[in-house]
């Protein structure tokens, strides 16, 4: 097996890019430590439990609606370290929903 494989290639399913928005960003950084306890290689990140617990959310306007944001993925152990570093930048806009690309994580 090549040593240097990267993360693209140890896990087929990953995603290549996750839409996110403040609360479920919120959710995720929170459980960060449970997913990142996981032994496989691949790490499926579910924030189903989290995702609009009763909040109207509001009105998209009518030229664009938001990206409908991913509450159930699959990412590798370095694009699961590169999402919660993504996460955490300072002046990041997660609303109303935010596209964060896990391809050019190093």
């Amino acid at each position: 097996m090549i040593a240097n494989a990267s993360a693209q290639d140890t896990c087929g399913l990953c995603a290549k890019q996750v839409v996110i928005n403040s609360e479920l960003a919120t959710c995720f950084l929170d459980q960060y430590d449970q997913f990142a306890k996981t032994s496989s290689d691949a790490v499926v990140v579910d924030l189903s439990s989290c995702a609009s617990r009763g909040v109207v959310e509001a009105l998209p306007s009518p030229s664009k609606a938001p990206a409908e944001p991913d509450v159930q993925f699959m990412v590798s152990r370095p694009q699961l370290a590169c999402l919660k570093k993504q996460l955490e930048a300072p002046g990041v806009v997660l609303d109303p929903s935010a596209t964060i690309e896990l391809d050019n994580c190093k």
